[in-house]
């Protein structure tokens, strides 16, 4: 075959490397003579890290041997090759080349000859102890601490090796004693090894070397931490089935240098820290508020750092490692261990002592150790990791032991002997240290929540909110005061229930707007569906809905004593101070920063996430509380009243039992038609959280009172929001039937702390500059200047009345809730006489007594003047300072729509050449002088902030309306919260 090939390519006959490639003879005398150079250049050259052309000889025969092998592999049987690597033990020589070289080029030819062998699959190299015990040789004595220093690229070629060997002994565990040799058992069967090597941490690292190899490079990043951690993560796995290697891994120090790096990685974060944002990455929801960068140092990281979010995500990272060990790891033994030592070098010693030493006054410790703390519970939900956090810092009480003894405790009892003594040895260097039994997590979060600093208390916000959407069972009884409610208890009836939710949805409309609410309130409905059902307490509630066959419910864990059986049977005390301090901060709304009233907001409806939290009493009214007003009956009569009368004069049961049957079937409609009706809406028996919405909701109709033009720049305030959207998203917008909450009249909330997770895309620009150019090029009337921004407004002011109910009134209102009939009182601020300017009002021809009318040219300088006026006007409101609104805020005494249509009238009598300096300036100052909004000495408290600031609180505080009317409708179908009956 060979000559017909020859005689048919004539070209390939003058290509003698081909030939022997293909000739296994040939090959096998090719590689016989350059493994004979190789040899006779090693022992020929006395010291190869001088002599440079020795060296590099060798590093081309290493080359050659590799590609012969690796060439041999791909072509079909036979390979003498390899089988003479096998047969001389080639392996030994290379090893003791490579490791007396110091030579970088020559150690990465021998890994990759070594791989080259490996991934052969022939003659069983990796199942060779000669051949383990060479390679292992050469990868201590190059990774050890006097070898050579490698490159990147040799580095990860030699972890990788040492990760392909792992995954072969992962496929296959006969492989394993190639490369673990465990110490033989004495007479006695005990291991062979001293006791105070075994308490002293003294590991045996000729046992296991591949072990310790993989264990220097778990912190790395990148590729070479990648393959060590799987590395390390396959031969814990493979522990499961070899008991020697079970033992050897709890007698090693593999927990106490996992956790001791765990410490490293978290003592390398900075001390202080501050929430931030880049400039070209500021939500536009924070853009348009008066929010500031903080001040950040030496000593003070902000958060958008580069070099800190490297830090948190290698600290994150090994984080994970901790859950995927214990993932894969099937034995008991190495779990408690891993687990002993985590809480005893990591919680103990590192974790709690920062938060016990955070402070919000030296400068952010209590903003950095809080974000730390929530990052770590947001990242991990291995049970065992999460109720070893939670139980150490909330101060659980530890759970009762079991009754029977463990089979193998004396290998736990050693370790834990073991950690006990590093405790110890730590605490010696030191006072005696606190303990949560007197100052746990629940005690900083309240005083957190009580501090000065803003950015304390929306960290702390943010941790708790953390903890309520992924591990609620902890809080209860510890971070919330709650009361078990017997399952017999009597829920809100269908009428309270509708007319608490229209109650809502009414205070939402009376901040009105021109945005197509039934929209966004369908939009909000559904994604209030989505986290109620994914909360994790709710999925006994949900799965028997979604279930069509028997298959077996997700079971939640119960390893928190004290924890409820049914977590439906508690719900919130009144009185409960998480409760109290975050209704605190919700009074003073229109004066918070707008990152505080996000997570405000987003806690509330974290408190009433779960599908087991009772809504009455705190959220809803008590169901002990309705009063109904009947004939002739007194009005502070409840339920309870009438229905015992109706019993009391109930006539005696009959023998044939038909009146008796008539009643009953009678007092049941009528216990109907009762749960149907409406309660009497008394103010003083409202839960504190309606109370004080209807504050906030009295604020907004007080500021519309008070600022000039304020229904307009809040629908400006809403166009601003959807422009800034659709500039900065790469997408298209989608159409307003399909918008969602960022649609245009809802801003979407910000991830505060996206900085700490991932970088974002660059944007165009930066948005602070950006958002006070949108406001006074897209957001003032000067839209209505233009023969599009005419046709908008024209359009727009045909079909709702600006600031008040699109349309009817019903639209703010969900499809099957009907308006009460102002049963309760709720402020109609939407007079249409208070209606905004538009562009009829201001034309150039309701100015002109002339026939013709002004040129084209004409009215767009008019147009563009009139639009600098009316600019320059809206700044000045909004840059306006108020406070919170009280008895003396009273209207100004301006008519703006008399005073703007003669300032329509006299711009047009000024001189053309003028029109663009001296008469918008004129202007803008007799606007900014006669209306002039409330300054510091209008509010009821010193703070004051921006009128554009307000706007954007205002939208939040609609939007958070419309989230908690949607959450009390969405539970009541989802949970069978409501009674009709």
């Amino acid at each position: 075959m060979d000559f017909w090939s020859r005689l048919l390519s004539p070209l390939a006959a003058g290509s003698p490397r081909k030939d022997q490639a293909k000739d296994p003879a040939k090959r096998l005398h090719r590689f016989e003579k350059e493994y004979a150079n190789l040899l006779s250049t090693w022992r020929t050259s006395s010291n190869l890290s001088r002599d440079s052309e020795a060296a590099e000889t060798l590093e081309i025969r290493l080359q050659e041997l590799t590609n012969i092998l690796s060439d041999e592999s791909r072509r079909p049987l036979p390979h003498p090759c390899i089988q003479y690597a096998s047969i001389k033990q080639i392996y030994v020589p290379i090893g003791k080349i490579a490791t007396t070289s110091y030579n970088e080029w020559i150690i990465k030819e021998a890994v990759l000859l070594f791989a080259t062998l490996i991934e052969s699959e022939e003659e069983a190299f990796v199942e060779n102890p000669t051949f383990s015990a060479s390679l292992t040789n050469l990868l201590v004595r190059i990774t050890g601490v006097n070898s050579v220093r490698l490159g990147l690229d040799t580095e990860s070629r030699v972890v990788e090796l040492a990760f392909n060997i792992t995954t072969k002994i992962r496929l296959d565990p006969t492989i394993l004693p190639a490369w673990f040799k465990s110490p033989l058992p004495n007479a006695h069967g005990e291991r062979d090894r001293d006791e105070r090597d075994r308490f002293a941490g003294r590991t045996q690292r000729v046992d296991f070397p591949l072990f310790y190899i993989l264990m220097d490079y778990i912190h790395h990043e990148g590729k070479v931490g990648d393959f060590a951690r799987t590395g390390l993560l396959y031969i814990i796995e493979a522990a499961s089935s070899s008991a020697a290697l079970e033992q050897w891994i709890v007698e090693s120090d593999l927990s106490t240098l996992m956790a001791t790096g765990l410490g490293a990685l978290y003592s390398q974060l900075s001390r202080k820290l501050v929430i931030d944002h880049l400039p070209h990455d500021l939500p536009p929801i924070l853009a348009l508020s008066d929010y500031e960068h903080p001040a950040s140092n030496y000593e003070i990281i902000s958060s958008c750092s580069s070099e800190f979010q490297s830090h948190l995500e290698t600290f994150l990272s090994h984080l994970l490692f901790w859950q995927d060990v214990l993932n894969h790891c099937r034995s008991v033994e190495v779990k408690s261990t891993l687990l002993e030592h985590f809480q005893v070098i990591f919680l103990q010693q590192l974790l709690y002592p920062s938060l016990l030493e955070s402070s919000d006054i030296d400068g952010g410790s209590s903003v950095a150790v809080l974000t730390y703390l929530r990052r770590i519970l947001e990242s991990l939900d291995h049970p065992d990791m999460i109720n070893l956090i939670l139980h150490y810092l909330l101060a659980l009480p530890d759970a009762l032991p079991p009754n029977k003894k463990p089979s193998r405790s004396s290998i736990s009892d050693a370790r834990r002997r073991k950690s006990m003594d590093l405790t110890k040895m730590m605490a010696e260097k030191a006072e005696e240290p606190a303990t949560p039994l007197l100052f746990n997590l629940v005690d900083l979060i309240l005083s957190c929540l009580r501090s000065r600093n803003q950015q304390t208390i929306h960290v702390t916000l943010q941790l708790v909110s953390a903890i309520l959407k992924r591990h609620h069972r902890y809080a209860v009884f510890t971070l919330l005061r709650t009361n078990l409610l017997p399952n017999d208890a009597i829920h809100r009836t269908v009428g309270a229930h509708e007319q608490e939710v229209d109650y809502l949805v009414s205070l939402a409309g009376a901040i009105g707007g021109k945005t197509n609410f039934d929209d966004v309130y369908a939009n909000i409905l559904k994604d209030t569906m989505a986290r109620l059902e994914s909360h994790p307490c709710s999925l006994r509630l949900v799965a028997p809905r979604v279930s069509t066959n028997n298959h077996k419910l997700p079971e939640l864990p119960d390893s928190m004593p004290g924890s409820p059986r049914d977590i439906r049977e508690h719900t919130l005390r009144p009185d409960d101070p998480l409760l109290n301090v975050i209704l605190d901060l919700l009074e003073t709304f229109f004066m918070n920063p707008v990152e505080t009233n996000l997570s405000v907001t987003e806690t509330i409806v974290d408190l009433a996430i779960c599908g087991y939290m009772n809504l009455e009493g705190w959220l809803a009214r008590d169901p002990v509380t309705y009063s109904y007003v009947e004939d002739g009956e007194d009005l502070e009569h409840g339920y309870e009243t009438s229905v015992a009368s109706e019993t009391a004069e109930a006539p005696p049961r009959t023998e044939e039992g038909s009146l008796s049957e008539t009643f009953d079937e009678a007092k049941r409609l009528k216990g109907i038609e009762r749960c149907r009706s409406r309660p009497k809406w008394t103010e003083s028996q409202l839960p504190r959280v309606l109370q004080v919405l209807k504050r906030l909701a009295d604020q907004v109709a007080s500021y519309k009172q008070s600022i000039p033009r304020f229904e307009e720049l809040l629908e400006q305030r809403r166009d601003a929001f959807h422009t800034a959207e659709s500039m900065l998203d790469a997408p298209p917008p989608p159409p307003l039937r399909n918008e969602s909450l960022s649609g245009p009249g809802t801003p979407e909330r910000p991830n505060v702390d996206e900085a700490l997770r991932a970088g974002s895309p660059p944007r165009p620009s930066a948005l602070e500059g950006f958002a006070q150019r949108l406001l006074s090029e897209l957001g003032t009337p000067s839209r209505s200047a233009s023969p599009k921004g005419r046709q908008e407004q024209n359009r727009s002011s045909g079909t709702s009345t600006p600031g008040g109910y699109p349309g009817d009134p019903e639209v703010m209102t969900p499809n099957a809730i009907r308006v009460p009939p102002k049963e309760f009182p709720v402020n109609n601020y939407n007079d249409p006489s208070r209606s905004s300017i538009n562009a009829r009002s201001i034309s150039p021809a309701s100015a002109r007594a002339a026939d013709i009318g002004p040129s084209p040219e004409e009215q767009d300088m008019v147009a563009d003047s009139q639009a600098s006026a009316f600019a320059a006007f809206d700044q000045s409101i909004l840059s306006k300072r108020v406070g919170l609104p009280d008895d003396k805020l009273k209207p100004i005494p301006l008519d703006l729509t008399k005073k703007m249509k003669a300032m329509s009238i006299e711009d047009q009598n000024q001189p053309r050449d003028q029109e663009q300096d001296e008469h918008g300036t004129n202007v803008s100052e007799d606007a900014t002088s006669d209306a002039s909004v409330p300054d510091e000495a209008s509010g009821a408290h010193d703070e004051t902030v921006s009128v554009s600031h307000v706007l954007t609180n205002t939208i939040v505080f609609q939007f958070f309306l419309l989230e908690v009317a949607s959450l009390m409708q969405v539970r009541a179908g989802l949970f069978d919260e409501v009674r009709y009956v």
